[in-house]
């Protein structure tokens, strides 16, 4: 769970600092960079599996050429910062499996990891080189503090736990030092940070540093989704990975997985309940929806996804509506416990008619972990962020779980660029502890009230907004002259 991001020279993040509960929505006006914050997770978590430039390329590149890294880091005009810096606070599992198949558990499992990059001046700032990595403790006193969004003492016995002396990484005069789990007297090796194509973190395993291969663990778990329709219809085969893609791929593979599992009572009464379950759950976003199954076809070897109406026809994934597909993947998340981990949404209300939207944040909020019981199989630590521009959304989100993004000017060596900057709803948990500013009333109307009237082009031009039979239902209405 991540629970503090600090982002320096990154994007247009040119200073950064923010913290985060088991939900929270990013609003803010197209253009601004709110998909630069996702960008800077999503790069932090291919570091923590790919090599350094792998990962730098694997991140979007805003229309510049390919392999050009410059467009990363933070620039004014032509000048580009030298470094880019990044230092999370995260909650990693207690336990898990390293890539050899191996058990890691942690020693701590409240840490601080933080890692800068710089670019080579050798070969004209075309290839990156490490320059500080560290990964330390948090400690057991120090919790209720630094999770400051609303939480139950019981929720935290269950997260946070575990002692340490020294730092699992830490890094002085280009050394990176790698100390093993072995207390404060733990073994370390020397490694120099400009000579390597990659993080430490990344080649973590569980016999040396179980600790940081979770921490590893917990940041490959970081996924952005972007759930299209066309992956979302397609069936699978047999073969296909029962885990839902970024983009929505091997939905009905996910769901069927689900369904299958075993348990006392028999395969057959697991998949009742699973399909039940998610049947449940649709028909409480969507009306005309009776059951869901996934279909098994042996001679194509292919599994499809049906969800059958009241009126008892059967409709498979491809005949659906986006909206539905949408609210059926996120349907399937929230019931696998193996989903855990950060998952972050660009504009979830895409395809959803504006009816539907406060169920779809009641179940973006249910995917996100209770802090209110502890973590267990039907409580997982998962955590759900998401940006938005729709007033629709901004409107039914809890109040302390809404950051709003904006574009400030700032002054640079003589130049005023444009950075971005957030802010949060006064008399929330971010504002109550000082850590960003509460947003301005006259910010926050443009998501209240998002109609702006203009004068009418012309006398037999008439708007929706302009009829005088929905002026009483409208917010707007009562003040047009």
């Amino acid at each position: 769970m991540l629970t503090r991001l600090r982002v320096r020279g990154f994007k247009n993040l040119a200073n950064v600092d923010l913290r985060f509960g088991p939900f929270t929505c990013i609003a803010g006006a197209n253009g601004v960079g709110k998909s630069n914050l996702f960008d800077a997770i999503s790069f932090l978590s291919a570091l923590a599996s790919k090599s350094l430039m792998d990962a730098a390329l694997s991140v979007r590149d805003e229309g510049a050429r390919f392999g050009d890294i410059r467009s990363l880091f933070h620039h004014v005009g032509g000048r580009y910062a030298a470094e880019m810096s990044f230092d999370v606070e995260m909650i990693i599992p207690h336990e898990g499996i390293d890539d050899l198949g191996q058990r890691a558990e942690a020693t701590t499992t409240f840490v601080e990891y933080g890692v800068t990059i710089r670019r080579r001046e050798d070969d004209g700032g075309r290839s990156l080189e490490l320059v500080r990595e560290v990964l330390t403790h948090i400690k057991l006193r120090e919790a209720p503090a630094r999770l400051c969004f609303p939480n139950d003492a019981v929720w935290r016995k269950s997260t946070v736990s575990g002692r340490r002396g020294t730092p699992y990484f830490s890094t002085d005069s280009g050394i990176i030092r790698v100390h093993q789990d072995g207390g404060s007297h733990g073994r370390w090796n020397a490694l120099l940070a400009a000579s390597l194509p990659r993080t430490a973190l990344s080649v973590t395993n569980a016999a040396e540093s179980p600790t940081a291969t979770l921490a590893r663990r917990e940041m490959q778990s970081w996924r952005l989704l972007q759930l299209e329709p066309s992956a979302l219809r397609r069936p699978d085969d047999f073969a296909a990975p029962a885990r839902l893609g970024q983009d929505g791929a091997h939905l009905a593979a996910t769901l069927y997985r689900l369904a299958q599992r075993q348990n006392g009572n028999g395969a057959s009464s697991a998949a009742g309940r699973a399909y039940g379950e998610i049947a449940n759950t649709l028909a409480e976003l969507i009306d005309d929806v009776r059951d869901v199954r996934v279909e098994k076809d042996d001679k194509r070897e292919l599994l499809t996804l049906l969800v059958r109406g009241r009126d008892g026809t059967s409709h498979p994934a491809r005949a659906l509506s986006d909206g539905t597909l949408r609210f059926l993947a996120l349907a399937v998340l929230q019931l696998d416990p193996e989903n855990q981990g950060l998952l972050c949404l660009e504009e979830p209300e895409n395809g959803i008619h504006p009816d539907r939207i406060p169920a779809m944040i009641r179940l973006l909020e249910d995917l996100s972990v209770d802090t209110s019981v502890p973590v267990g199989p039907e409580n997982p630590l998962r955590q759900v962020i998401i940006n938005t521009h729709s007033p629709g959304v901004v409107m039914e989100v809890p109040d302390d779980s809404l950051l709003l993004a904006e574009l400030i000017e700032t002054e640079q060596d003589g130049l005023y660029p444009r950075v971005l900057s957030f802010a949060c709803m006064s008399e929330t948990w971010r504002d109550e502890h000082k850590f960003l500013r509460p947003v301005s009333k006259g910010r926050l109307l443009a998501y209240l009230n998002p109609v702006i009237m203009h004068p009418v082009r012309e006398s037999s031009y008439r708007r929706v907004v302009d009829r005088q039979d929905i002026h009483q239902y409208s917010l707007f209405g009562a003040g047009k002259k």
